[in-house]
């Protein structure tokens, strides 16, 4: 009809508008979906950040510290020193000394009554040169002679190793002087490389030296006492592959206010020039930690 309006139907403009806010919805949700979709390749392109590994420099380079193995709880902290050089542990430990033929007679009562708890003695050496092995001049009296004043033994062999044979033949030869006798403390394997001369371990590898210590304390231990693992820096560091000798205890020599080492350790020797009562001249301090 001539200038009628038209009215739209009641429903039409609402349909529109539920319509309209469905389409804003699902876009919306692609445009989430997308930009969720972009985070994640852009996470997965980007390598993660790795970890500095941690590291100690000795012998001029960077040795990364193996995370796997027993690690050393001991901090400058638990340490003190008097005038004297001698060294004090805050927790649980013994005192005591490491001697040889070198020290010559020793009044082990004065020893005792100046502190001395526990003692490592050379039972006998290696060579360095010809290779011969010799018993310690002086290994029968200090056994008696600490023994019988209340200070615990234990023993060390001066190895020059080159092969598994030699470090066993060291072995059975330590386990026939030792012939029995009892023991407070380890028998140590102490290999060591020899400075300022030519020596017949001079370009013994690693891997020789590591597997003369297995087969060394392996022997020990079979002969019913506990083996021992001597060793500093450059050797625990460069030279053994301590994944294969974790079972073993260690001694390590570190001359200064506290051991520095990234492993754990049985016994400190923290210096070479200790003075004791009844012992002529400089001797090797050390501290067991002993629980």
């Amino acid at each position: 009809m001539a200038g009628s309006r038209l009215k739209s139907r009641p429903g039409r403009k609402s349909g529109l508008n539920r319509l309209l806010i469905a389409l804003i919805v699902i876009l919306l949700t692609l445009i989430a979906a997308m930009g969720t979709v972009l985070l994640i390749r852009h996470a997965q392109s980007e390598p993660e950040e790795e970890e500095t590994p941690e590291t100690v420099h000795i012998g001029g380079q960077d040795v990364v510290i193996n995370q796997e193995l027993n690690r050393s709880d001991l901090e400058e902290a638990h340490f003190t020193s008097d005038d004297t050089g001698t060294i004090t542990y805050s927790g649980s430990a013994l005192y005591g000394v490491d001697v040889s033929a070198h020290q010559g007679e020793i009044d082990w009562s004065a020893a005792a009554g100046d502190g001395i708890e526990f003692a490592i003695l050379r039972i006998g050496s290696r060579g360095y040169s010809a290779g011969a092995i010799r018993a310690d001049a002086c290994f029968e009296q200090n056994y008696t002679g600490a023994q019988e004043n209340g200070i615990l033994v234990g023993a060390y062999f001066f190895s020059q190793a080159v092969s598994v044979e030699e470090a066993v033949e060291e072995a059975e030869q330590v386990l026939s002087w030792l012939d029995g006798r009892a023991l407070d403390g380890p028998v140590v394997y102490d290999w060591e490389t020899i400075e300022d001369d030519v020596a017949r371990t001079d370009e013994v590898p690693g891997e020789t030296v590591t597997a003369c210590a297995r087969a060394f304390c392996d022997t020990i231990s079979a002969g019913g006492y506990t083996p021992m693992l001597y060793c500093n820096g450059m050797l625990g560091y460069l030279s053994y592959d301590l994944t294969e000798l974790q079972d073993i205890g260690v001694w390590y020599a570190e001359y200064g206010d506290y051991p520095s080492y990234a492993y754990a350790m049985e016994l400190w020797q923290y210096t070479n020039t200790g003075s004791v009562a009844g012992i002529q001249g400089n001797v090797d301090r050390d501290i067991w930690f002993r629980k």
